[in-house]
């Protein structure tokens, strides 16, 4: 009984970190649509939470690599398992407050790594999956998101040459909704399998389903409608800094951005890479403003998210490490408890804090002014 309400309490608490992941990640699809108007921001949030549910039904490779790929699941429980969506949480919501695009894949796969080697050791790591299925696409996504997109983006401006520039926005308005909704297809199929992978991995250490077994089919319904309902809500912070922080986009920039993250996303899925969507939409943003002459990339911005992308993994790892040797030294259910009381008194602190400089879709779109928030809602100096 008590296994079984811990193992109820891990999926919960996984769904909890989907939703998270929803709300953080729809800017990847969805910024630079909003930032164009070629989607109004409350139906581009409503399409990509469609669009994330059909997503997350296409293909199971991901989860396949977060269940058994990057840690031994015999030296694994559901502590462990516990402590380590807490650590991602914890950095999912810390950096949607400060509207830093951050990965969400790498806060979940860190936190349980860092839970993991605070339970069983190093050893319990198969480190060869985590370097091959996370870090190098984690170097190599936005490089080569941002040279497809830079390509893209001279292309499109070289043959649309002779438009007018109104008819080039129209034109290219209308083509970047297609590019916007492939997008949000895309990062259902990576994305929403990541929590899939991990629900499935806390079936595999309860032993209610064998090992190396495939996600069941209410874990992918539930992973999914979870995502979905998180994109809808919409994560306006980030949004706000990929479609206005980066680079003043425009439409040809933004189709070619949307259409070279999409077709990184689907490739990686197809070969179970859990890659991170931010890095990619964010390397192809970067990517049109190199490929528009005249255009101006906003470096400082890039290199505070580049910042935060280094210490994703050890940050959220160090937290899944505290959140299992709390777990641990308390015992038994009452520390797993104890845990996620804490995780939500973290969570509700975070969200009470955000509405001191709130953005939603009235000002998402403001001039950007060097912070997540518009000038007139900067809180006032005491």
């Amino acid at each position: 009984m008590s296994n079984t309400f811990v193992l109820v309490l891990v999926v919960i608490t996984a769904l909890g970190f989907d939703f998270t992941n929803g709300f953080h990640d729809t800017g990847n699809a969805m910024a630079t649509s909003i930032a164009t108007k070629a989607l109004s921001p409350r139906v581009a949030v409503g399409l990509s939470g469609i669009l994330n549910l059909v997503g997350a039904f296409l293909s199971l490779a991901v989860a396949a690599t977060i269940a058994s790929g990057l840690v031994d699941t015999k030296l694994v429980t559901l502590t462990v398992v516990a402590a380590g969506l807490a650590g991602g949480i914890t950095w999912n919501l810390l950096t949607w407050l400060l509207g830093i695009p951050s990965s969400s894949s790498h806060a979940l796969i860190g936190g349980v790594i860092g839970a993991t080697i605070a339970a069983a050791g190093g050893h319990a790591i198969l480190w060869h999956g985590l370097v091959s299925k996370v870090v190098l696409p984690a170097v190599l996504s936005p490089i080569i998101a941002g040279l497809v997109a830079a390509t893209g983006t001279w292309l499109l401006y070289r043959i649309s040459r002779s438009l007018t520039e109104a008819a080039r926005g129209h034109g290219f308005r209308i083509g970047q909704i297609g590019s916007a909704c492939m997008v949000s297809l895309a990062h259902g199929t990576n994305d929403a399998q990541k929590t899939m992978g991990v629900i499935t991995l806390a079936l595999i250490v309860n032993k209610t389903v064998p090992a190396h077994s495939n996600a069941p089919f209410w874990v992918i319904l539930a992973c999914a409608l979870a995502i979905s309902i998180g994109t809808y809500l919409g994560g306006w912070r980030v949004i706000r800094t990929l479609g206005k922080g980066l680079v003043e986009i425009e439409s040809p920039q933004g189709m070619a951005a949307e259409s070279a993250s999409a077709a990184v996303i689907l490739l990686s899925s197809s070969f179970g890479y859990s890659l991170s969507t931010t890095h990619v939409a964010t390397g192809s943003i970067i990517g049109t403003g190199l490929g528009k002459k005249g255009a101006e990339v906003r470096w400082n911005v890039a290199g505070r998210m580049a910042t935060a992308w280094v210490f994703t993994l050890p940050s959220a790892g160090l937290v899944g490490a505290g959140a299992y040797a709390l777990a641990h030294v308390i015992g038994g259910t009452t520390g797993v408890i104890v845990d996620l009381l804490i995780l939500v008194a973290v969570a509700a602190f975070i969200y009470l804090r955000s509405r001191s400089s709130k953005v939603d879709p009235s000002n998402v779109n403001d001039e950007w002014t060097g912070s997540v928030a518009p000038a007139e809602s900067q809180p006032v100096a005491a």
